[in-house]
């Protein structure tokens, strides 16, 4: 069984980035202060595939949106460059806005209707192209989907299609379940690492971690937090997940979640680490960072802690 070395100190990297936008100076300036500021070893670059709709069954993942593979090498090299191991994590999105934990068919095919086996197709050929620059790459682990929680009951595609990575991709494979879905997912022993997002209110916390404890435990599998964090905005440590929420910055509240939520599972040795979300790849500058009520906590009150965290992992001094 492939299994984490060591704590993982890790942050998302690129997300929004659009066809083209992982190219020049400023992507690479950014994934280097996220680096030092933020004293993470690891990094998870994501990037976004579209299909047209929650219904659709093809991924253009050829096509623009979607950066190019050039950008997703240069991302990986730049991140080895700087001593940062590697998640790639190609997700996919629909382009009518509709959000990917809605993608969903019927449970048997049924001719004229779009169909379960489709999709997978489809979504097999993306996954196997970038499991393919994963290994040619050598990134240290690939994730093969996130929060697609319609998806999850279909275990045997999902057998499927993680054996047929294995066949292409050397390293660890996760797959990053939704936020209270982690007792949900049936074939946790088909990959090496449980992951799931980390979205949980600041002060509940200990209830979910008691419950994903008892997942990780039966599974018997390592476990990070393949995405966690929160908005610095007006009330969004308690609703850490809503990235539309209406409120004023406020880099406190995105502080007081960060205390919350490392100090919850550094009391849980299972939890095995963190890709925080998230960094993008055209930062803001570091004077606008009061004026910022995003997910990215550079040169907000939230970093500090991040990165004594972090540090305290790695043994700096």
């Amino acid at each position: 069984m492939k299994n984490l070395e060591r704590f993982v100190c890790g942050m998302t990297w690129g997300f929004m980035g659009v066809r083209g936008s992982w190219t020049g100076q400023a992507a690479r300036d950014s994934m280097q202060k996220m680096a030092e500021s933020s004293a993470a070893d690891w990094t998870a670059i994501a990037f976004t595939a579209m299909q047209d709709t929650a219904h659709s069954t093809e991924i253009h993942y050829d096509q623009s949106p979607t950066v190019q593979d050039e950008e997703v090498r240069g991302a990986i090299r730049s991140a080895r460059e700087l001593g940062l191991k590697v998640c790639l994590k190609p997700i996919v999105n629909c382009a009518d806005g509709t959000w990917r934990a809605h993608i969903n068919f019927f449970d048997k095919d049924v001719p004229c209707e779009p169909k379960w086996s489709d999709w997978f197709a489809s979504y097999r050929r993306f996954i196997l192209h970038y499991a393919a620059i994963a290994e040619q790459t050598g990134c240290e682990m690939l994730c093969v989907g996130c929060e697609m929680v319609q998806t999850d009951r279909r275990e045997t595609e999902w057998r499927e299609l993680i054996a047929a990575v294995r066949e292409v991709y050397s390293g660890i494979v996760t797959y990053n379940c939704d936020k209270y879905q982690e007792d949900n997912v049936t074939w946790w022993d088909a990959v090496d690492v449980i992951s799931s997002s980390g979205y949980y209110p600041a002060d509940d916390w200990e209830r979910q971690l008691d419950r994903i404890e008892e997942v990780v435990r039966r599974a018997d599998k390592p476990f990070l937090f393949l995405e966690a964090g929160c908005p610095s905005r007006q009330g969004s440590a308690a609703i850490p997940n809503d990235w539309t929420l209406q409120g004023g910055p406020d880099e406190d509240e995105q502080a007081a979640f960060y205390t919350a939520m490392l100090g919850s599972c550094e009391r849980r040795p299972w939890v095995g680490g963190f890709m925080l979300w998230d960094w993008p790849a055209h930062l803001y500058e570091r004077t606008q960072a009061q004026e910022d009520d995003g997910y990215c906590i550079y040169g907000k009150k939230a970093e500090a802690i991040v990165r004594r965290h972090y540090q305290e992992r790695r043994g700096i001094v």
